[in-house]
């Protein structure tokens, strides 16, 4: 079997090197030729999966994706040619839900906010919808859920429509786009309803550029309309709208997802994928390749529990780094880019171990998914 797998792809050597004839490969290099006598393709998203990239293979029996966005994959193409295809939906999801928890205790000092006060409305209850709501259920911060589709397909949890949403005190995206059909997502947020949230209120995107009106929202900016906006993700990405970076409260380069953890999990998803197709047992997991994170947090009993939880939450992930190296550096499309392409070792809460002691709310953080100290 000969497997071609991008360059960018974490422990894709380890977890492959017994299933077959491993190549690595470059996007930035990558041609049809060389993918000629390819049985399986994975990539990541920087890889343009397409008509014009798969044009010589003939013995492809799968591509996929290790990332949960698929909108580099010419799916359609692939099922005309009958090549499974397969996604890591979910990878990340953990991840998205500890960037958003980052941005919340940030955003609620810049306000002055008692953020257990407050209401987080979810648009999209899927993999990292559901992620965020679990963490957000540990801390006993009050959300809704907002996701018609899902609703429609009988998922039984409770959701509310986008009115109810625009009334709570953040609203945080995490949607697929969606450009047609009953529920379309592109543009969601469009300049009519961004107009309509207050100057307390905060909005996160990090799912996709498009599913927020960028060119709207700089119009309301440059009209001297308040808004709190936390963005990850931009639209014509690298090509981004630059004149709207100084204007929003938290701004990163795409980057919500990008823990060791998440990247190498859509690695482990593709791994059981291929394995599965051949019918091979998957002999390999995540934990045998990440490495040992030693570092140990302590609650302090000197601060409150809400203070505790920031100090932990922060500790390990705090967007505050991220947003400053972006606002000062970015300035160009292959900025944009470099920082996202040469973005630092980030681990989840579960690499963390906390030791609680007898603090009363220990429940809550090793629900958030921090580990247990000794």
């Amino acid at each position: 079997m000969k497997i071609y797998y991008e360059d960018s792809m974490p422990y894709a050597a380890e977890f492959f090197a017994d299933l077959g004839d491993c190549q690595v490969f470059s996007h930035k290099s990558i041609t049809a030729k060389q993918l000629a006598d390819a049985d399986v393709l994975l990539v990541r998203s920087t890889t343009k999966v397409n008509a014009e990239l798969l044009a010589h293979t003939r013995n492809l029996k799968f591509v996929g994706t290790a990332t949960a966005g698929t909108n580099h994959v010419d799916k359609k193409y692939l099922t005309e040619r009958g090549i499974p295809f397969q996604s890591a939906a979910g990878c990340n999801a953990v991840a998205v839900a500890e960037y958003v928890l980052s941005s919340l205790f940030i955003m609620a000092n810049k306000l002055g906010w008692q953020l257990q006060d407050k209401t987080v409305g979810i648009v999209g209850a899927g993999h990292v919808g559901t992620a965020l709501q679990q963490k957000l259920t540990a801390l006993g911060i009050a959300y809704q859920l907002c996701d018609p589709p899902l609703q429609d397909a009988g998922d039984q949890r409770s959701f509310v429509d986008m009115d109810s949403i625009m009334q709570c005190d953040v609203i945080t995206l995490h949607v697929p786009l969606v450009t047609q059909g009953k529920y379309p997502t592109a543009k969601l947020f469009d300049a009519l309803r961004l107009a309509q949230l207050n100057e307390q209120q905060v909005l996160i995107n990090a799912c996709r550029g498009e599913v927020l009106d960028n060119a709207g929202a700089l119009a309301l900016f440059e009209q001297g309309k308040k808004l709190n906006l936390v963005l990850d993700v931009w639209e014509n990405e690298p090509n981004i709208n630059l004149d709207l970076v100084p204007h929003v409260a938290l701004g990163t380069a795409h980057i919500a997802g990008h823990t060791i953890e998440g990247k190498a999990r859509g690695t482990e998803m593709l791994y059981q994928a291929v394995c599965e197709l051949y019918q091979v047992p998957a002999t390999k997991k995540l934990s045998d390749y990440l490495p040992v994170e030693l570092h140990c947090l302590a609650i302090k009993p000197e601060l409150s529990a809400w203070q505790n939880f920031e100090q932990l939450v922060l500790e390990v992930y705090n967007i505050a780094s991220d947003n400053q190296e972006f606002m000062a550096t970015v300035n160009s499309a292959e900025q944009f880019g470099y920082i996202r392409k040469h973005y630092p070792i980030r681990r989840e809460f579960s690499a963390i171990k906390v030791n609680t002691g007898n603090f009363a709310q220990s429940k809550a953080i090793y629900a958030l998914g921090f580990a247990k100290g000794e």
